[in-house]
């Protein structure tokens, strides 16, 4: 079992993960590695705090966490590899594609976990929905709608969201990249995706230096077969109807998952109205426990994980296509 696991960076989702593995493992060493002391950190909560990468070093984790901004992940992530420590890295993986393929390369070196930390895919949910779609219950897809919004001044109460990672491009801010879940997840659903076309744009007055809202067309080679299959994603920072849904269109009916409810929905061909398959309202840790978990026994059983590095830097690429795309207003390739 793991021993001593290291936390880089403690703001909201550094505090949880610190949270679960003490939950999951009561006997493990849990050390910070940040930019300022711990005072602010409750007693017990940790047991080292560190705010140089050396003294991290010195304490020889078996296992880190990546939770700092996007910007700053493979700077701390690389000296760790080399050191082969399993990683779990928060989503995205980085800021940009550049440098993460030699982290790939070395965790595959040294033998090491490499897991990027997109919890939504152990959503009972979606992984209902994802079964159903391989189970053909509404046949061939032929097209997908995904969507994903929520007020960012909302996002973190007491918080003022000008000075939040989400809000700051040198931070690796963005509706794409804070909201990169749904790319992966799509990705994950239907299959490699070849090109993207792309709008993105700050259409709100909110005080941020990053794109408030992307519009999305994504073509994939596709999954089991399926090809040349088509998909819209609108992603945005300015809903107050917070949302998150995918609706697949297929040959006999259409299947609609609602991340927010926590059901699956399904509109068979010759019925009346839609029926529900699937209800398991999201709670609050359980997905992010669900992925320790799996993080942990990929570690203990030297298996891959479900969330590779190449899945981290597949996103990317995504993003980095989206954006290439509405600055030319064309169509690009993602590789």
């Amino acid at each position: 079992m793991l021993e001593r696991i290291l936390i880089v960076g403690f703001g909201s989702i550094g505090s949880r993960h610190a949270r679960l593995a003490r939950e999951i493992i009561p006997d493990v060493q849990i050390a910070v590695l940040r930019h300022q002391q711990c005072d602010d950190i409750p007693t017990g909560a940790i047991d080292y705090c560190f705010t140089s990468l050396d003294e991290a070093l010195q304490f020889r984790p078996q296992a880190a966490v990546i939770a700092n901004p996007a910007t700053h992940h493979l700077k701390s992530a690389l000296p760790l590899a080399n050191a082969g420590v399993h990683l779990l890295i928060e989503k995205p993986i980085a800021s940009t594609p550049q440098g993460v393929t030699e982290l790939i390369d070395i965790c595959r070196a040294k033998g090491t976990v490499l897991m990027t930390a997109y919890n939504l895919r152990f959503l009972p949910a979606l992984q209902r929905f994802r079964e159903s779609l391989d189970a053909a219950l509404i046949g061939r897809v032929l097209s997908v709608h995904a969507e994903v919004g929520q007020f960012l001044p909302g996002w973190r109460p007491g918080v003022d969201y000008r000075n939040t990672v989400s809000a700051k491009a040198e931070l690796g801010g963005g509706a794409l990249l804070e909201l990169s879940h749904d790319i992966d997840y799509l990705h994950w659903l239907f299959g490699d995706i070849q090109w993207v076309s792309a709008f993105l744009r700050t259409q709100s007055d909110l005080e941020i230096d990053v794109e408030d809202t992307a519009l999305l067309t994504l073509g994939f080679t596709g999954r089991n077969g399926v090809k040349s299959l088509i998909a819209t994603l609108n992603v945005d920072f300015v809903r107050h109807d917070s949302t998150r849904t995918c609706v697949a269109i297929g040959e006999t009916g259409t299947l609609r998952w609602n991340a927010i409810t926590g059901t699956v929905d399904l509109f068979k061909k010759g019925e009346p109205s839609w029926q529900t398959i699937c209800v398991h309202p999201p709670k609050r840790d359980e997905s992010y426990m669900a992925e320790w978990h799996h993080f942990i026994n990929c570690i203990l059983q030297g298996t891959p994980p479900l969330i590779s590095g190449q899945d981290g830097l597949a996103v990317l690429n995504i993003i980095q296509a989206a954006r290439l795309s509405s600055a030319k207003r064309s169509v690009v390739e993602t590789v």
